[in-house]
C-alpha cells in the first residue's frame, strides 16, 4: 500500500472501530436490561407477599398454601373486594392512608377476619375501638400471657412495635403495659387482629421462637386469605392531597394573570421594534492582499520567524492535500511522507521542509519559504506529468 493511501485508510479504520465499540456497548446494555426484565427482577416493598427478600413474606405465603389456605394477592382495592366477595375469608392489609375511615370500615366489613400487619394509629382507632400505638420492644422473646388461641399456641414470640388496647380489646405479649398483639372478637365470629409484621411475619423473622406458629395461627383462620397491597389509585374521593390551586386563595390566580398581562404589555411597549434588515455601508473596504501584507509586516516587526513559517507551511500543506487527493484530516507528517513518495525524494529532507526545520533569522525564513515554494512546484509538476502520461 502506498503512503498516499495510508492516512485515509487509518481514518476510516478508526471511524469503523468507533462505531463497532458503540454498537457493542448498546448490545451489552440491551442484554443486561433484558436479563433483568426477563428474570423478573423488581424491587418489592417490605411485607410484600411475593418478595423473597429478608423483609418480604413469600415464605409465609408458601407455608399457608401448603396448609391448604388459598392465598389471593390483591394489588388494588377492587381486586380485594372481588376476592372477599366469595364468602368466608381473612383480609390481611398493611397501612392504607389513602383510604378514608369509611373506606377502611367498608373493606374490613367484607371479611370474616381482618389482620393489620402494619398498624398505625388511625387504623387502630377505626377498627379496634380507639386503640393506639405504644412503645417498642428491643427484639426480645415475650410470652403470650393471654387467651387468644393463636397467641397462646405460639407461647412466645419476638416482637417489635407495641400498642395500647382500646375498650374491650384483648392484648397479648405484654411489655411494660403495652402489647405486641391486639385482638377484638365481636362474639359472632368476626375478628380484628393487629401485630407488627416486620418483627413477626417476614422471611427473616419467621424461623425465630414462636413467630411461625403465631403467623400461621393468625393468618390461617379461614380457607381463603386475601392479601391486600394498597396502591395510590385506591384513594377515596376527598382523601387525596389538595392541589396547589385548592390551597391558594381565590384572588391569587387573577392577580397572577394580571401581572403577566402587565409584563407582556410593558415588554411590547419598551421592546425593540422589528422591521426589515438595513444594509450598513462600511466606511472602508480593504483588499485581501493589503490585509496579507499588513499581517506580514506585523510578523516582521515582531521578529517571530517561527510563527511566520508555520503559517506558510499550513497554507502549503493545504494546497498539497488538494493536489494529491489526500484526506483533509491527514496529519503533517503523513503529508510529508506522501510528498516524498510522490517525488522519490528523501523523507527526512521533505519532512524538514514541511514540518521540522525552524528558521531563527529573517534570512533563514526566506530560504525556508523558497524551499517550500520549490517543493510545492515540484509536486504540481509531478501531478501534471502523471495526468499527461495517463
Amino acid at each position: 500500500m502506498s503512503v498516499t493511501a495510508t492516512a485515509p485508510v487509518r481514518s476510516r479504520r478508526r471511524a469503523a472501530l468507533g462505531w463497532i465499540a458503540l454498537t457493542l456497548g448498546l448490545v451489552l446494555v440491551a442484554l443486561v436490561g433484558g436479563a433483568l426484565v426477563f428474570s423478573g427482577y423488581e424491587r418489592k416493598d417490605p411485607l410484600d407477599p411475593e418478595s423473597a427478600g429478608a423483609d418480604g413474606t413469600r415464605a409465609l405465603v408458601r407455608i399457608l398454601q401448603q396448609q391448604g389456605v388459598r392465598v389471593v394477592v390483591a394489588r388494588d382495592r377492587g381486586a380485594a373486594e372481588r376476592a372477599l366477595g366469595t364468602g368466608n375469608a381473612t383480609l390481611v392489609m398493611r397501612d392504607a392512608p389513602m383510604l378514608s375511615d369509611d373506606g377502611l370500615r367498608d373493606l374490613a366489613g367484607r371479611a370474616q377476619h381482618v389482620v393489620l400487619i402494619e398498624p398505625r394509629s388511625r387504623a387502630l382507632d377505626v377498627l379496634l375501638d380507639g386503640s393506639t400505638l405504644g412503645g417498642f420492644s428491643a427484639d426480645a422473646a415475650v410470652a403470650a400471657d393471654c387467651a387468644v388461641p393463636a397467641a397462646a399456641n405460639a407461647g412466645t414470640a419476638l416482637v417489635g412495635e407495641l400498642m395500647r388496647p382500646g375498650a374491650g380489646v384483648a392484648g397479648c405479649f405484654p411489655v411494660d403495659g403495652d402489647f405486641a398483639l391486639l385482638h377484638d372478637d365481636d362474639g359472632a365470629g368476626r375478628t380484628v387482629t393487629a401485630l407488627d409484621g416486620l418483627s413477626t411475619l417476614t422471611n427473616a423473622s419467621l424461623p425465630r421462637d414462636g413467630d411461625a406458629a403465631l403467623a400461621l395461627g393468625v393468618l390461617g383462620q379461614a380457607e381463603t386469605l386475601v392479601w391486600y397491597v394498597p396502591s395510590l389509585a385506591d384513594a377515596d374521593q376527598g382523601t387525596t392531597a389538595p392541589t396547589l390551586g385548592e390551597l391558594t386563595p381565590a384572588w391569587v390566580t387573577p392577580a397572577i394573570l394580571l401581572l403577566l398581562t402587565s409584563a407582556l404589555a410593558a415588554a411590547i411597549w419598551r421592546g425593540r421594534r422589528f422591521g426589515p434588515l438595513v444594509t450598513e455601508r462600511l466606511p472602508v473596504t480593504v483588499r485581501a492582499n493589503e490585509t496579507t501584507e499588513g499581517r506580514a509586516r506585523l510578523y516582521a516587526a515582531s521578529g517571530d520567524a517561527g510563527h511566520a513559517i508555520d503559517e506558510l507551511r499550513r497554507a502549503a500543506r493545504s494546497r498539497l492535500v488538494r493536489l494529491m487527493g489526500l484526506s483533509a484530516r491527514t496529519g503533517p507528517s503523513d503529508i510529508a511522507d506522501a510528498v516524498a513518495q510522490r517525488l522519490g525524494a528523501d523523507r527526512a529532507r521533505v519532512r524538514g521542509i514541511l514540518v521540522d526545520d525552524l528558521p531563527r533569522t529573517d534570512r533563514d525564513l526566506v530560504v525556508a519559504a523558497d524551499r517550500l515554494r520549490d517543493l510545492e512546484e515540484s509536486v504540481r509538476a509531478a501531478v501534471r506529468t502523471e495526468g499527461t502520461t495517463r
